[in-house]
């Protein structure tokens, strides 16, 4: 059953988060490019944008929490900014060990913060409806972690395109939720009309 708060406060919510999922794509696509291409030439480069991945989870999740009520609120999403916060830190004593010890962190970040992000679709489901799209890339996300984990203990070393199809893949589930939100909402505009 969708539990739907006041029409403008949906309204207001709706509009936040279709902006939230719109912005989350394009920074994913805008990562994957870089990942696959200048990524690809320096490490360092590669690095930053491994560094950069977890930590902009953690202040998108921040910022959403916020403004949908809260941390308190937004247990799942609060858990998810310690993860990320943490994911980031463990890279970086990660990339002086090898890159596979990054993979593996990188791995175990997805499986945590998919399953959080599953718990945050589940939870918004209730109220905004239009979050199959965020239930199935939480899924995906910790099923990827569970490979990736795996992936880091092979001899061959792994680089930064290993994990480009994975920020892809979320680029996309991102993009899908913010179309979905919009359709429901001008359908949801049109029978008022």
């Amino acid at each position: 059953m969708t539990v739907h708060p006041p029409h403008s406060a949906l309204t207001r919510q709706e509009q936040w988060l279709k902006g939230y999922y719109f912005v989350r794509a394009a920074f994913s696509a805008a990562w994957v490019a870089a990942a696959l291409t200048v990524g690809q030439q320096s490490s360092s480069i590669a690095a930053t944008l491994l560094l950069a991945y977890p930590a902009w989870d953690a202040v998108a999740n921040y910022v959403d929490a916020l403004c949908n009520g809260g941390l308190g609120e937004n247990r799942t999403q609060a858990l998810n900014v310690f993860v990320s916060f943490a994911t980031t830190v463990a890279i970086v004593l990660a990339l002086r060990m090898s890159m596979n010890s990054v993979v593996g962190v990188f791995g175990a970040w997805a499986l945590l913060a998919g399953l959080l992000q599953l718990g945050t679709a589940v939870r918004r489901w209730k109220i905004y409806g239009a979050q199959w799209a965020m239930v199935l890339s939480g899924g995906q996300s910790a099923l990827a972690g569970g490979f990736f984990i795996a992936n880091a203990r092979l001899p061959t070393p792994p680089s930064i395109a290993n994990l480009a199809g994975y920020a892809a893949v979320g680029a996309f589930y991102f993009l899908i939720s913010a179309m979905w939100l919009t359709a429901t909402g001008l359908s949801r505009k049109s029978a008022r009309t």
